[in-house]
């Protein structure tokens, strides 16, 4: 009976003192198991190879003795290779986050506010034929802008001529079984002779390409909307880095821009776009369109009432996704591995570096160059968590 009154509150409004004591004691558990590793990552920092390779040792001057070894080996004799890869991480991260959240602010805010219905076989036949035009330039190294022009004139031609012709059944059937014959026959074609041997399966794929946008173009009839849109956005990046990491490369490698700051810009902007398009999209729809509504009837522009309303209002959600996209670009490691050999390499490369095949894992460095990586993150995120706890929970909350 006795322990029972410990969970009764005196007050409403209040938590009891056996609530209180179980809070706590969860709470002072969770901290010791979030706040280890960093101890651990700590302590290990000031360590020398002896003390981490033969027995775990936890406390400084007792287990065993400071020494500033790894700090002198990252920061002084490999300070080159340090700063060079602090730097890059700090350039690529800061202008890959600032892409990804003007054009995923303005992506978001046009879904969320702007009714867009585009036809789904219109889009479609502008993929297969840019695709045709890709496999052209991978094929053939074709300049990529060249391909990508032509591409697009012969999209843009197309698409007009369609709209404009009255086709009918019967000549939409012959033309697909034409294409279709056509295809077939330049996949069985290897080895009619050399020419055919060399370009027909490329051939067959461009065949095939245009095949199937011309049959969706003629028979499917169907327009897509806001939430489709939003869905593709996001289920970009569902797809795993690792799908796309090989084309990238291929793509950067073609057009001369491996291994440099405006193609892991480009790349970490690209990969994180999805992810800003979803948070500051649900932001927006809390935001009364009242507000806007009375702005247009002064005679406001879309782009004023999102630079002077949306955004003062989305202060909140903006600094919290803004933080969330620096934490991923700054410790993205698969697109830095394909991308980066020396020039732009950043710091979990460096990290990764520590890992040799002749003195093993090099565990001191690597707890120094971890820290290092941290502090920024964690300074920002520091001045930033007033902004941050109103946006995670102006985010939880619709309508």
């Amino acid at each position: 009976m006795q322990v029972s009154k410990l969970f009764e509150p005196k007050k409403i409004g209040e938590t009891s003192l056996g609530g209180k004591v179980v809070s706590y004691f969860f709470l002072i558990v969770w901290a010791i198991i979030v706040i280890f590793p960093i101890y651990w990552l700590f302590i290990t920092s000031f360590k020398l190879p002896e003390d981490v390779k033969f027995y775990p040792t936890y406390l400084p001057w007792i287990d065993f003795n400071p020494s500033l070894h790894a700090w002198e080996n990252i920061l002084f004799v490999d300070s080159e290779d340090t700063y060079h890869s602090y730097f890059n991480s700090i350039i690529i991260s800061f202008f890959s986050t600032i892409l990804s959240i003007i054009v995923g602010s303005l992506a978001a805010y046009a879904l969320a506010r702007i009714k867009y219905a585009p036809n789904f076989r219109t889009i479609f036949l502008f993929v297969m034929i840019m695709a045709s035009a890709f496999v052209i330039v991978g094929k053939y190294s074709v300049d990529w802008s060249l391909g990508t022009a032509v591409g697009l004139v012969l999209f843009y031609f197309l698409w007009r001529a369609l709209l404009k012709t009255n086709i009918s059944f019967v000549f939409k059937s012959i033309t697909l079984i034409t294409l279709i014959s056509a295809t077939c026959f330049l996949f069985l074609s290897v080895s009619i002779n050399s020419f055919f041997e060399e370009n027909g399966q490329v051939l067959a794929s461009i065949m095939l390409f245009m095949t199937l946008g011309l049959g969706v173009f003629f028979f499917i009839k169907g327009k897509i909307g806001n939430a489709d849109i939003l869905f593709w956005v996001i289920s970009q990046r569902i797809l795993p880095p690792v799908v796309v990491v090989l084309p990238v490369y291929i793509m950067f490698q073609r057009i001369g821009l491996l291994d440099t700051h405006i193609a892991m810009i480009l790349t970490y902007a690209v990969v994180n776009l999805p992810i800003v398009v979803w948070l500051i999209h649900d932001f927006v729809l809390t935001i009364p369109i009242d507000l806007e509504e009375s702005a247009q009837l002064d005679g406001a522009s879309r782009l004023y009432i999102f630079w002077d309303i949306i955004l003062p209002l989305c202060k909140q959600g903006l600094a919290a996704t803004t933080l969330l996209i620096l934490i991923l670009s700054w410790n993205e490691y698969l697109l830095a591995s394909f991308l980066s050999t020396s020039k732009a390499q950043t710091l979990p490369i460096m990290v990764s570096a520590q890992i040799t095949q002749d003195r093993g894992i090099l565990w001191w460095n690597m707890c120094v160059v971890i820290i290092i990586m941290i502090i920024p993150v964690i300074t920002m995120a520091f001045f930033l968590q007033k902004f941050i706890t109103k946006g995670v929970l102006l985010g939880a909350v619709k309508g």
